[in-house]
């Protein structure tokens, strides 16, 4: 028996031998066999006797504890159901129904199974083949028919979204459009023709709506009322947008908030980039609801020789920030509290400028990437290559400080140049910041922007015009000297525009002398341009407007159009002198100060400084001296730039760059637009950050785009300065 491991052929086969051998094995065989067989039956007596014991047991009175009668009573209730009762006497029943058998020629044991089969499994497979045969009864509609049911019983969809009428194409065409705008600014049509277009897409939806079913928004603005209307659709599908096409984790926000500044000038390169970030870090670090770090560039020693005044050099970081911290302190009259970094930069001399060399972005470590304001926005992302800053930051500030195409438009070719560089401003713009801030209205018009002037003047201009004040009101004589004009000495700084009028006007300004007070790379031809008209012009080298020898003058002479916001204006109306400027937008701030003289054409540049020479000007009031102030300052730059209530905000709300909240008209539910809608436009500015991204990281592009060669990366003297990787463990070059 193969199936017990005994061989039960006949033993002539198995043995493969002659007479006598056989018949010794066979005697043998039967012997082992009788033994198994009488073993194995009193194995079988045993189990079914088991088995008919615990039955009896089970089914007999229960004199014993209270857990046997509970187990009693159990299995007799359960004994009622057919369905679950477990009946023991079928396995008894299956042990006598066992036979044992023999076949000739050989012996052959097999188990018949004529019991009855187990409650349970029965009733199993009674159930499989009723489902069964209801499947093959049952057409395939019936069965997508109860599908769908079901899947709509776990739809998650508003209980609202009945009430609200689907989308038609006008409002889908009107959406792109609106979301498309980014785009067309890149390619140069107008965003007054894409708005009336949508208005006349939204207006006629409006006509098609009947009264019985109101728009969920009443609104003048178009716009917002076509966001809520598609916020409103998308909601009551159950749709939730979480972020966008290229968006990436941010920075967790921890309870004390920080704040980056980064600039493209330092101390002591005496120009605005340089001075206004730094008394903004210095005013923004006095609160405590944030720190602040000041970023700004290191140059190397030869290009320190060629920015620097007086070729002054510093060996290290630490010895330029020391210089910076002993000049701000000395002015702003406090202990300053904010931190210093440097990140690697470039001179250009041609454009006169520090281009970043190298990630700017990477010089802020990630668990302080929180706030990022960039001073001039456009010139630190013009050869950019690295992570976006609106993806490492949860709210990046840009401050617009340049009027960078009044200056090309000067040079060589320049509209074609300014036509180039006014849509990469647009795209920077767009793509690296969530707010800009222009200082004033002479500034490229850029996305997401707003004007405001969030610069003040040094305290000690102040000290000095309240002190001239307690002088006059003493009888004291003041200003002993006449008109002066200072400046970097370039020609984009007003000293054409100077020399022009004074040329024109000469006789009318007969015996009116101007000092001028200046250093620059045109130093050597404006001196010369006046000379030849033979004009009245006292030139002399360049100061701080703070010295005390341009205390006595009276009348502060600027032409200049090209400036955003003249620092040097705001400082001579603090220190209470006269100003005659321009009537040019970068003057629309100083217009409220009654000793700001401004003027349209040259015969009025001449009547404003006769007025100016003949008259005493008015000492300032509390109001306009708190006007001039980094204090008043500050606050217009904590409010129009969203700081205020980015600050306040909950550590659970990390993106910062806040999308609005609206009512639906209908429902009375409030909205997250876009936690709703996606936007096209954070798309389309992901698409624009990328391809920057793409073309900055080619040579050939940066070169053939003005850029200084060998900037893409920080170079080793770099690297050695500010203790960096070395370039080529910081960017390896991978190849065989």
């Amino acid at each position: 028996m193969a199936r017990f491991g005994v061989d039960t052929r006949p033993a002539a086969a198995a043995s493969g031998g002659g007479g006598g051998g056989r018949g010794g094995g066979a005697g043998t065989g039967e012997s082992a066999l009788s033994f198994l067989s009488r073993s194995f039956r009193e194995d079988l007596r045993l189990i079914r006797a088991r088995a008919g014991e615990l039955e009896t047991f089970l089914n007999a009175p229960v004199p014993e504890p209270e857990l046997l009668a509970r187990l009693r009573r159990a299995y007799s209730s359960s004994a009622s159901s057919a369905r679950t009762r477990l009946d023991l006497s079928a396995i008894r029943k299956a042990f006598e129904a066992e036979s044992w058998t023999g076949a000739t020629g050989s012996t052959r044991w097999r188990w018949e199974e004529e019991a009855e089969e187990w409650e349970p499994v029965r009733m199993v497979k009674a159930r499989l083949r009723e489902l069964e045969r209801r499947r093959q009864e049952q057409s395939p509609s019936d069965m997508l028919h109860k599908v769908k049911l079901s899947l709509k019983t776990m739809s998650f969809a508003s209980e609202a979204s009945e009430d609200v009428p689907p989308l038609d194409f006008g409002e889908l065409f009107a959406y792109f459009l609106k979301q498309s705008v980014p785009l067309f600014d890149q390619l140069g049509i107008k965003r007054d023709a894409c708005d009336k277009l949508v208005e006349s897409l939204c207006s006629k939806r409006k006509d098609f709506l009947s009264a019985s079913e109101p728009s969920s928004l009443r609104n003048d603005n178009v716009g917002d009322e076509l966001d809520l209307r598609i916020a409103s659709v998308l909601q009551s599908t159950g749709h939730n947008y979480e972020g966008g096409f290229w968006s990436e984790r941010k920075a967790v926000i921890s309870d004390k908030r920080h704040v980056a500044i980064v600039t493209t000038a330092s101390l002591p390169w005496m120009t605005g980039t340089a001075v206004n970030p730094l008394f903004r870090a210095a005013y923004l670090a006095k609160s405590s609801k944030q720190t602040v770090t000041l970023v700004v560039p290191w140059l190397c020693k030869s290009d320190q020789e060629l920015v620097y005044p007086n070729s002054m050099t510093f060996n290290s970081p630490e010895e330029q920030e020391n210089y910076m911290r002993n000049w701000l302190e000395e002015r702003v009259g406090f202990k300053t509290d904010f931190k210093i970094s440097f990140y690697p930069g470039k001179f250009q001399k041609e454009r006169r400028s520090i281009i970043p060399a190298g990630d700017t972005s990477q010089f802020i470590p990630s668990k302080e990437a929180d706030i990022a304001i960039l001073e001039e926005p456009e010139h630190l992302n013009w050869y950019h290559h690295g992570k976006r800053w609106t993806d490492k930051f949860n709210h990046v500030v840009g401050v617009v400080h340049t009027n960078y195409l009044e200056y090309i438009k000067r040079e060589k070719n320049g509209a074609i140049q300014a036509f180039f560089v006014k849509h990469i401003n647009n795209l920077v713009a767009r793509a690296y910041c969530h707010k800009i801030l222009r200082l004033s209205g002479a500034t490229q018009d850029l996305p997401k922007s707003m004007i405001c002037n969030v610069h003040g003047v040094n305290p000690k201009f102040l000290e000095v015009g309240e002190r001239i004040a307690a002088e006059r009101q003493s009888g004291q004589q003041s200003f002993s000297k006449g008109a002066y004009f200072l400046g970097k000495m370039v020609w984009a700084k007003g000293y054409r525009e100077l020399i022009d009028l004074y040329a024109k006007h000469k006789s009318d300004l007969e015996g009116f002398n101007l000092d001028i007070y200046g250093n620059g790379e045109d130093s050597h031809e404006v001196q010369s341009a006046a000379r030849k008209l033979n004009l009245n012009l006292n030139f002399h080298k360049g100061r701080d407007h703070a010295d005390d020898s341009l205390h006595g003058y009276k009348v502060f002479i600027n032409p200049s159009i090209s400036d955003v916001l003249c620092t040097a204006t705001a400082e001579a109306l603090a220190m209470g002198k006269f100003v005659v400027c321009a009537d040019h937008p970068s003057n629309d701030f100083f217009r409220s100060f009654p000793n700001c003289l401004t003027y349209k054409t040259s015969e009025d540049f001449v009547a404003r400084v006769k007025e100016a020479m003949t008259r005493d000007p008015q000492p300032l009031t509390p109001e306009q001296r708190y006007d001039l102030s980094w204090e008043a300052a500050t606050q217009r730059f904590m409010e129009h730039s969203e700081l205020d209530k980015v600050l306040s905000s909950s550590s659970s709300n990390s993106d910062c760059s806040s999308s609005s909240m609206e009512q639906d008209g209908n429902t009375g539910r409030r909205m997250r637009k876009s936690a709703s809608a996606p936007n096209i436009s954070d798309v389309v500015d992901g698409g624009l950050a990328f391809a920057h991204y793409c073309l900055t990281g080619s040579e050939l592009f940066r070169l053939c785009t003005g850029a200084v060669p060998g900037t893409r990366d920080y170079s080793k003297q770099h690297s050695l300065d500010l203790r960096l990787l070395p370039p080529q463990v910081q960017n390896p070059i991978y190849g065989w």
